[in-house]
């Protein structure tokens, strides 16, 4: 019979995965899955965390919670050196990967699971710590970390964009230092995106060519502009578009990235608080499987 620990944040997305949990394990028990729950919080126990899962025998992990959860998953699982698959319940404020991959919780995903359909996916790093989606440093990227989490929780992503209507005024650029696969270049910008999907902030495609298993990693710098550019490219990302090639879009891709600056910035990773500039990020081809439907 086939093992599966359910890793699930409790509070994540206004708590309602503890409403869907009785259905989540009729599902899995409906194809001779056994499941255990093992709940998480930010400050998990890496140590216990792999004494549930040498005890359980587990056959794969499932993510319940948003991005910062996924997050802590990934890294327990690439710390701690298992070798196994990983799935995602996407019941966060933020879901972006999971969007990327189509994931939802409908039957097709519990078929893929039972089947062990997987995919090979490359991950960021940055000094000791892996990242799923982007790392990124500038305005709007301690947005995350300043929402209050019954704000969050009440108003879901509605709660960051107010924050960020409130942030306009303080727009304030930078200048980038960035080294790309050793060739140097420098740009005055507002923030930064390294993506490893082209999914983010809850937008399904701001890149044409982000792809998850392509060995390299992609930059994105919003340069300064007037407030009227900015505007225009706001419409543009917020319909949907790709802004790669835009003029006010500083782009990149490479393998390897430094990335510094004479500000002092903090950059976050997957929502998650990183270190500060600078950064050395690596892109790790084909460091994780993820069941995908």
């Amino acid at each position: 019979m086939k093992k599966i620990l359910l890793v699930y944040n409790p509070v994540s997305g206004r708590g309602v995965f503890k409403k869907k949990l009785d259905g989540v394990i009729e599902k899995f028990q409906r194809r001779k899955i056994l499941v255990a729950l093992y709940r998480t919080e930010k400050n998990s126990d890496a140590e216990n965390f792999f004494q549930c899962v040498k005890n359980f025998g587990a056959d794969g992990i499932i993510s319940a919670g948003g991005d910062g959860t996924l997050h802590r998953v990934v890294n327990l699982i690439k710390k701690l050196n298992l070798n196994l698959p990983v799935g995602i319940f996407g019941t966060g404020t933020s879901n972006d990967f999971a969007t990327h991959l189509k994931i939802s919780d409908a039957e097709k995903y519990f078929d893929a699971i039972a089947e062990g359909k997987i995919k090979s996916v490359d991950l960021g790093k940055v000094g000791d710590e892996f990242f799923i989606n982007v790392a990124s440093a500038g305005v709007f990227t301690s947005i995350a970390h300043e929402v209050d989490s019954k704000e969050k929780n009440a108003l879901g992503k509605f709660a960051y964009y107010l924050r960020g209507i409130g942030e306009l005024p303080k727009f304030k650029s930078v200048r980038l230092e960035v080294r790309a696969d050793g060739k140097f270049f420098e740009v005055d910008a507002f923030l930064f995106l390294v993506l490893n999907s082209p999914a983010v902030a809850s937008l399904k495609k701001i890149s044409d060519v982000a792809k998850i298993d392509d060995g390299k990693l992609d930059f994105l710098a919003l340069k300064k502009c007037s407030p009227r550019e900015l505007l225009k490219l706001s419409k543009k990302i917020l319909s949907g578009e790709s802004v790669q090639a835009d003029e006010n879009i500083f782009y990149l891709q490479a393998k390897n990235f430094e990335i510094n600056s004479a500000e002092s910035l903090t950059s976050d990773l997957d929502g998650e608080i990183g270190d500060k500039l600078p950064l050395k990020i690596e892109t790790i081809p084909h460091a994780i499987n993820f069941f995908v439907p």
